[in-house]
């Protein structure tokens, strides 16, 4: 089959980065689903796994967790998908990736695509829903109760996981939404994903909430910069506020400036579950058939927001040179070898 691979840790613009290829189809285990890749989405993930995990020689290692396609052949305890069911999924991050024709995929973390997207559109989200929603609702904790008076705050709003959880918890929360944003395309694309109101990142946090006219925020989303902003998101945060994070601060985060409020600090890494197998693994695939309800019932859209064409190295290489831009809004999508 054909697949995009890597040799080792090279900078994205030279041709050894990525390269294409051709492997062997991989074989289901027992609770495996193959699926015929159809379209992929480019994450910071694939970038960093790059860089830190070496190709041994000779070795040829996949990227990507974020695709949609269809099943073509199910293991022996496989129960819930059949031979041509359109599926969408993460995958896992301990297992070959997405950017090849097949990929075996545990069918916990599989779910049926929403049926008003196609493959492209769809290839956008998952990775990105589920750190999202396990953001929202396994570690803040957000609630839907309308009285309830929550201020949720999200860094770097435009980006992808921003893009999805201000969608889920605009419907899904009774919270004010906030979002960082300093282009003007950026500020328009928080308020079109669900915020009320938009913070420029590049002033103090703090005082641009105050200008919004509001006193403080009850939940922290920290999706970029965390070290940057940890000090103002400590500030803004109201006694007994919740603070989650994804990113990996470059430097360490003064922890003990939370205790006075009785702060809680959450990390998310969307591959906890599928990585440690854990009892609860299968919540993943039922979260994303959750959000693909959202979805064909019109509530949450496509955060597709660049087509690059088919799946190969050179464009992965340029998916991967936007991404380090900081640049990008939305996602980025590849489809088809």
């Amino acid at each position: 089959m054909k697949a995009v691979a890597y040799h080792a840790d090279l900078p994205a613009d030279d041709p050894l980065a990525l390269a294409d290829v051709e492997i062997d189809t991989p074989v289901p285990g027992p609770r495996d689903c193959l699926v015929e890749v159809r379209a992929i989405a480019v994450n910071p993930v694939d970038i960093k796994i790059r860089q830190s995990v070496k190709a041994e020689s000779g070795e040829k290692r996949i990227l990507g967790w974020d695709a949609a396609g269809v099943v073509v052949d199910v293991g022996d305890e496989v129960r819930d998908f059949i031979v041509g069911d359109e599926v969408w999924y993460a995958g896992q991050v301990d297992r070959p990736g997405c950017q090849a024709e097949f990929q075996c995929v545990d069918e916990r973390i599989l779910a049926r695509k929403p049926q008003r997207l196609n493959f492209a559109e769809a290839a956008a989200l998952p990775l990105t829903s589920l750190t999202a929603w396990e953001i929202l609702f396994d570690r803040l904790e957000l609630q839907q109760e309308p009285q309830r008076d929550q201020r949720l705050l999200v860094t770097g709003g435009a980006g992808g996981v921003g893009s999805i959880l201000l969608q889920l918890a605009r419907h899904l929360s009774s919270a004010t939404l906030i979002a960082t944003a300093s282009r003007e395309s950026s500020r328009d694309w928080v308020q079109r994903m669900g915020a009320q109101f938009v913070l420029d990142h590049r002033n103090s946090l703090s005082a641009e909430l105050t200008r919004a006219g509001l006193e403080d925020i009850t939940h922290a989303a920290s999706l970029t910069h965390t070290d940057t902003h940890f000090p103002e998101l400590v500030k803004m945060l109201r006694p007994e506020g919740r603070l989650a994070l994804i990113d990996s601060p470059s430097q360490p985060l003064d922890v003990v400036s939370m205790k006075q409020k009785s702060l809680s600090l959450h990390w998310e890494f969307m591959f906890t579950r599928s990585l440690f197998r854990t009892g609860n693994m299968a919540r993943q695939g039922q979260i994303l058939a959750r959000v693909a309800e959202l979805v064909d019932r019109g509530d949450v859209e496509s955060t597709m927001t660049r087509h690059l064409g088919q799946i190969t190295a050179e464009n992965l290489r340029e998916a991967f040179d936007i991404l380090q831009s900081g640049q990008s809004i939305g996602k980025i999508v590849l489809e088809g070898f």
